[in-house]
């Protein structure tokens, strides 16, 4: 999805949802989708998003992060870390994406497809718990960590 079908269906959402899409939010927002793949911390975000908008301040951009989770227009995540990340949610997604985190290296790749569907079912039926979401990180060693463990011994 390009920048500015993702802007017009985040304006849409939020304007459902009773806020605007304002200068601040949007500029968060562009930031988000500029580096996608990189699972910023508000304070990354912050950072980025005041070379767009030099008068924004941090708590404009936890607030504007904060209902962006709540529209499901990103999904909050914690690594190792223990900071907090945010992730855009993908077009038509219905759950949010697994990752694969290296232990090494602390990189982080994300698997697009949903692994857990057999299982969910599982859960629901067994269990009769309606699964409304879910969340799998993979811990280990990425293949890059791998060969240079292998080139060392």
């Amino acid at each position: 999805m390009n920048t500015n079908s993702a802007l017009m269906k985040v304006k849409k959402q939020l304007h459902e949802a009773g806020f605007k899409l304002t200068p601040q939010r949007e500029a968060t927002l562009l930031v988000l989708l500029e580096n996608e793949k990189d699972h910023l911390s508000a304070e990354e975000v912050f950072f980025f998003v005041k070379r767009k908008s030099p008068d924004i301040g941090l708590a404009t951009v936890y607030r504007t992060l904060e209902i962006l989770t709540d529209l499901h227009v990103v999904d909050k995540v914690s690594f190792n870390d223990g900071v907090a990340r945010y992730d855009l949610r993908k077009e038509g997604a219905k759950h949010f994406h697994h990752h694969l985190l290296c232990l090494e290296c602390g990189n982080i790749e994300e698997i697009e497809e949903d692994l857990l569907g057999e299982v969910e079912e599982v859960v629901e039926s067994r269990y009769h718990f309606a699964v409304k979401d879910h969340r799998l990180t993979f811990h280990g060693i990425c293949r890059q960590c791998q060969n240079k463990q292998e080139k060392v011994l």
